[in-house]
């Protein structure tokens, strides 16, 4: 999985740049309109010298660049990779992966915008939430997702039924 991962991102999509730019530009636009929808202002603007590049604007005060680290890229492919990797039902697989990943964005958005309520109330605690506690809280989501396929939808149907002790041998 990893040597797919080199090759495939490393080595062929990162260099393109469009797979991280769509992320950028959906996770940015995406926490602008929750933003929007809780009472502030805000949009995204798309003018930063690089295109990948997209900065969350709230009430007219830059206060987020999301880049390809921030787009969740990795932490999709490190779930998946974990479900994968994991023993369990292929049908399962089918759902579970894409809705993990659709969970794992929402979360992103989620730490976007509050990154950017974060700028806009407390730039102090900015960069120490950035890199600890919504890292903590993000990873520990995964770790939590990675627990519910382990101990739970990893098991097929028949291992989940309680064992029946064998029966014991008759005594002559």
């Amino acid at each position: 999985m990893y040597l797919a991962w080199f090759f495939g991102y490393e080595q062929w999509l990162a260099q393109d740049g469009r797979l991280d730019t769509a992320l950028c530009t959906q996770i940015a636009a995406a926490s602008t309109g929750v933003l929007n929808i809780l009472g502030f202002t805000a949009h995204v603007d798309y003018s930063l010298p690089k295109h990948i590049l997209n900065l969350v604007v709230i009430n007219g005060k830059p206060a987020v660049v999301v880049g390809p680290p921030c787009n969740g890229l990795v932490l999709y492919a490190l779930f998946a990779g974990f479900v994968v990797a994991f023993p369990g039902p292929f049908r399962r697989k089918l759902w579970y992966i894409p809705l993990g990943i659709a969970v794992i964005w929402v979360l992103n958005v989620l730490r976007v915008v509050a990154l950017a309520l974060n700028h806009e109330y407390s730039r102090d605690s900015m960069d120490f939430n950035h890199h600890y506690t919504f890292t903590f809280v993000v990873y520990g989501f995964i770790f939590m997702l990675w627990m519910l396929w382990a101990k739970g939808l990893a098991l097929s149907p028949a291992s989940q039924r309680t064992e029946v002790a064998p029966p014991t041998a008759a005594h002559a």
